[in-house]
């Protein structure tokens, strides 16, 4: 089932980087030092949202990357 909240999700294992695209904005931020296993879980978790809030959000550094658009 699709997320309502978070639209694509990416991680960049040598950098320990995460990045999430949000719904509907579309914009992508990048959050620091995330470990791989918490990458597995939340692609693994059946709400993608309710994980990010919990084990994400708050927890790691982060900044935007890019705005998403509407084409």
């Amino acid at each position: 089932m699709p997320s309502t909240a978070i639209q694509n999700i990416r991680y960049d294992r040598s950098r320990r980087v995460l990045s999430v695209w949000f719904v509907p904005s579309g914009n992508r931020y990048d959050y620091e030092g995330v470990g791989p296993e918490t990458y597995s879980a939340f692609k693994a978790a059946s709400s993608k949202g309710r994980f990010f809030n919990e084990f994400v959000r708050d927890r790691f550094k982060y900044h935007l990357v890019e705005h998403g658009g509407r084409h």
